[in-house]
């Protein structure tokens, strides 16, 4: 696990150029990063190309850290959420006029589609009651999140493989149960 210590001492070598540090940086907080801009950018393909974009502003910004103040994930995560708000702005302001939005067909689900939707809800809500209350919450963490398994160990405090543990028998836990 990586510590907020160890973060802020990436960042600050990243501010001096270090290549090395950067790549420890990226694969320390790329799964957090990517998981807060899917959440607002909702398609996988656009978050790719946003979260290099991020990457590019934190290697031109890191001098701009400053150790002890915001937890550097903050940080990080500020301009990762800030990136996607702009990129979604953009997207919505070069939506094209009224001529232009009758071409493009309309993508909401109908009712079928919404009673099915409903009913597939009311079947994860049901299963998820079912598992323990730590399992059920570091299951929407790690899925949901985009916690990582040491991120998660340590907020439960248990062993790593534990985690690893709950996590993959909480899995088969919900497969089994949506499968009857």
């Amino acid at each position: 696990m990586t510590t907020r210590q160890e973060i802020e001492i990436l960042i600050d070598k990243v501010a001096a150029g270090d290549r090395d540090a950067f790549a420890l940086l990226y694969r320390h907080t790329s799964a957090k990063l990517f998981g807060t801009v899917l959440r607002v950018l909702r398609t996988e393909a656009e978050t790719e190309e946003a979260v290099q974009e991020i990457y590019v502003k934190i290697w031109r910004n890191a001098g701009r850290y400053r150790a002890g103040g915001t937890s550097p994930m903050t940080w990080l995560i500020t301009i990762a959420r800030n990136h996607a708000i702009d990129r979604l702005r953009a997207r919505r302001a070069a939506g094209g006029g009224l001529d232009e939005a009758e071409m493009i067909a309309d993508d909401t689900p109908g009712p079928e589609a919404l009673a099915v939707a409903s009913s597939d809800r009311a079947r994860i809500v049901d299963c998820f009651g079912r598992l323990p209350l730590d399992r059920a919450e570091a299951v929407r963490r790690a899925y949901l999140e985009g916690e990582t398994y040491a991120e998660l160990a340590a907020r439960f405090e248990v062993p790593l493989n534990t985690m690893r543990t709950w996590l993959r028998r909480s899995l088969l836990k919900l497969k089994e149960c949506l499968s009857e």
